[in-house]
């Protein structure tokens, strides 16, 4: 085992001396490399799909920052794509969808998600060949329920803007329907994550960025049962890499989620109590779970976090990680204080 990355041992329920480091959305905007590169391609749809661009976009903060792990550069909403529906992004505005396409038409094109998307899988190839063996890569996908909120948006502008709590009511008003959208999401999901695997992808992470505000029976419909099922089917289709699920915002549900849910890791968000914390870690490797914003203040305040959570979380299976994606102008000196402090 010992000639494993250290993130990998961390995800098989080591603890070690000093915990592996890797930050959600180390690659991207605060990096002045990535700036540059990004303006080379003026749809950003098209970037994440492009191989060569979205691997140097990857191995940007790789090459700065004594990182453990690198996850691929991509983006959560390249599965409706992958589904027939548009997708785009506005300037200033963040993501937009087109009309939801018919659900059977969707079902049809769920197991071909991985082929739809195999840009993906050779970014991945070309991270892998040129990342230092001792440094892990990491696939991802959206979770079911969030890329649904996303993908019911354009619905959802009958009820209100888009937001979340408009696909929220979706899923009272419509629960059938709502529900089958999220198997078509777990199907595609799988194959998705499958392809990566099979193109170097070490672990797998299920971001549910919008767990947060479900009450008791909406989250174990909406999260825990299609994260079941999604793990399921990976495990069917012969996936055997670590999965982390980061269900963010999902306060005192995360222990029930750690507890019903087979990952071998599980994201903690900035709200997160290291009480928690300490009582999942009992059951599972712990991920996160530093405040970006403070990341973005840095000095005294950011070394007495981090002493903290080491404090807390250090005795037992633990990924230092952020509790959510680095904001776009932290400084690149507070990053490399954080690694520092944590003896990375």
């Amino acid at each position: 085992m010992t000639d494993q990355p250290d993130f990998l041992r961390a995800l098989a329920g080591e603890t070690l001396a000093r915990p592996p480091v890797w930050f959600m959305r180390q690659a991207g905007r605060h990096l002045p490399e990535y700036r540059e590169l990004r303006a080379k391609a003026p749809d950003f749809v098209d970037f994440c799909l492009n191989p060569t661009m979205a691997a140097e976009a990857t191995l940007q903060p790789m090459r700065r920052y004594p990182f453990d792990a690198s996850i691929v550069f991509a983006d959560i909403l390249l599965v409706p794509k992958a589904l027939g529906q548009a997708v785009w992004f506005e300037a200033g505005e963040g993501p937009r969808l087109g009309v939801l396409p018919d659900l059977s038409a969707m079902r049809d094109l769920a197991p071909s998600a991985g082929e739809a998307l195999k840009a993906v899988g050779e970014t991945l190839s070309i991270v892998r060949a040129e990342l230092e063996p001792s440094r892990a890569l990491i696939g991802f996908c959206g979770a079911p329920w969030t890329v649904a909120t996303y993908m019911l948006d354009g619905m959802a502008r009958t009820i209100g803007k888009g937001e979340r709590a408009a696909a929220r009511a979706y899923a009272y008003a419509d629960p059938e329907g709502v529900d089958a959208l999220l198997g078509v999401l777990v199907e595609a999901s799988a194959w998705y994550l499958k392809m990566q695997a099979e193109n170097g992808a070490q672990a797998l992470q299920i971001f549910e960025s919008w767990a947060e505000g479900l009450p008791d029976d909406l989250f174990e419909r909406l999260v825990v049962n299609p994260h079941q099922m999604l793990i399921a089917r990976l495990r069917e289709l012969g996936v055997d890499v670590p999965l982390i699920g980061f269900p963010r915002g999902s306060a005192a549900l995360l222990g029930d989620y750690a507890a019903r849910c087979a990952v071998q890791a599980v994201g903690l968000d900035t709200a997160c109590p290291l009480a928690v914390g300490q009582a999942v870690q009992k059951r599972k490797t712990i991920q996160g779970a530093l405040d970006p914003m403070l990341l973005r203040t840095g000095g005294a305040p950011l070394d007495r976090r981090i002493d903290e959570l080491r404090a807390a979380w250090g005795d037992g299976p633990w990924i230092f990680n952020l509790g959510h994606g680095i904001l776009p102008d932290t400084p690149i000196a507070h990053v490399e204080q954080a690694l520092a402090r944590i003896g990375a």
